[in-house]
């Protein structure tokens, strides 16, 4: 692909997006909208407000509001993204393109009713060799987003996280009871499967959930050894380098 960085560290690289978003059109991580759109019809109302995290040149956005969901709320830190997006979307009333960071919302409180992302949190853990422990720069760069992300939902709000992350991977940074949210997990794809998380806020974490929040404060010096996995599927490097 020409648009594959050197090093996977720039994909973390505001730069390198910049450069990329001036060239490239469109790419949909993890599969377009249509693959897990029956999965995201089953807990969003067409009526709701969304918040999309790193929005990026995705096809989403659009196709969303193609499907009948006309408040959306799109955010990246490229302004290269936001500009060319904005400009590309400028015929949908109630779709706006703001240039944010995850980690630093400005939203007041309780202004969504769904916040979505969509490998968003993934290209933020490329540099991670291990799931087991999780770099403390990155684990507080995903704590102050998921922070964030709580603070900004309604109360019964949703956090949908599409990844290519397995659950026993990706429950060890979202069971957490200061969030305040339930977790429950879905999937699709053929052969090479990628994950649906959706969060209620204001719900218990269930007994599972709960205690592996209090395994892994017990283990959190001990890790397991390493788990490898064999998927590989997703033109982006990153992907089949990590196993988050």
């Amino acid at each position: 692909m020409d648009h594959l960085p050197d090093d996977n560290s720039r994909y973390k690289d505001v730069d390198y997006w910049d450069e990329r978003y001036k060239t490239e059109q469109c790419y949909d991580w993890l599969g377009s909208f249509s693959r897990f759109q029956h999965l995201l019809e089953k807990h969003v109302k067409k009526e709701d407000s969304i918040l999309i995290l790193g929005c990026g040149n995705s096809s989403m956005s659009g196709d969303m509001y193609s499907a009948g969901y006309r408040s959306i709320t799109n955010i990246d830190y490229s302004s290269v993204c936001i500009s060319t997006m904005s400009a590309r979307h400028s015929g949908c009333p109630g779709m706006t393109w703001h240039q944010m960071d995850v980690r630093e919302l400005s939203f007041p409180d309780a202004s969504f009713d769904v916040i979505l992302e969509k490998a968003t949190l993934d290209a933020i853990m490329v540099e991670e060799k291990t799931p087991w422990e999780v770099s403390p720069e990155t684990a507080g760069f995903i704590h102050k987003a998921l922070t964030e992300i709580s603070c900004c939902l309604k109360p019964g709000g949703l956090f949908v996280s599409i990844t290519f992350a397995q659950p026993f991977f990706r429950k060890r940074l979202y069971a957490r009871t200061e969030y305040n949210w339930s977790i429950k997990q879905y999937s699709y794809g053929e052969g090479f499967e990628y994950f649906v998380y959706v969060l209620t806020k204001g719900e218990d974490l269930s007994p599972e959930d709960a205690a592996l929040e209090r395994k892994l404060l017990e283990d959190s010096k001990s890790p397991p050894p390493r788990i490898i996995t064999a998927q590989k599927e997703d033109k982006e490097d990153f992907l089949s380098n990590i196993d988050l």
